[in-house]
């Protein structure tokens, strides 16, 4: 198994890698998320998970531990291969994701392209005991309640703003009491 590659980045694309280790390329497939979290540096360190199947090897990449392991989980669902649960982590972060899974809202995994009604509720039942363990250190949007500041962080991020400079201005703005039109007005003044 491959757990992790520490190398050149060669080539950067929204769904893929490239990194050379000691002179081989390896294709890593990647989540949106990790996409934006990784800078252009030509030195990268990234977490892995090496798929077999009777008809490819798969290695999938992870900017972090956290969401390698929500990966995990993912696919460990019935009906869910790795590339749905990459569809998932471009998606949801993993902490959102786990927040929806332990307040069982079928609605947020379900608004996940290519996840219907039966395969969200198999999430939920399948993960919730799992998730209940993983140490997701983000702060979690959707535990503290507060789904006005996660529906004006997906409305900055499908504006084209940064995750995490959006992620950065809500969290100064954000006092729990402003409606979500308020909240992206105040994020788009600060960005």
């Amino acid at each position: 198994m491959i757990a992790h590659l520490n190398g050149k980045l060669v080539e950067k694309n929204p769904t893929e890698l490239i990194v050379e280790c000691n002179g081989v390329g390896y294709e890593l497939k990647i989540s949106l998320n990790t996409y934006s979290s990784i800078g252009n540096d030509e030195h990268i360190f990234i977490y892995t998970q090496f798929i077999v199947r009777e008809d490819a090897q798969l290695l999938y990449g992870f900017y972090n531990r956290e969401e390698r392991e929500m990966f995990n989980y993912l696919v460990s669902v019935s009906g869910i291969g790795p590339n749905t649960a990459m569809i998932m982590l471009s998606s949801l972060v993993p902490e959102e994701i786990a927040s929806a899974i332990l307040s069982e809202d079928v609605k947020t995994i379900q608004g996940i392209k290519g996840i219907g009604a039966k395969t969200a509720q198999r999430v939920i039942v399948d993960l919730k005991d799992k998730v209940a363990k993983l140490n997701l250190t983000s702060t979690n949007i959707l535990s503290q309640g507060n789904t006005n500041r996660f529906d004006a962080l997906t409305a900055l991020v499908s504006l084209g703003f940064d995750k995490k400079a959006a992620d950065k201005a809500l969290d100064k703005l954000d006092t729990g009491t402003e409606s979500v039109e308020q909240l992206i007005k105040d994020a788009l003044k600060v960005l």
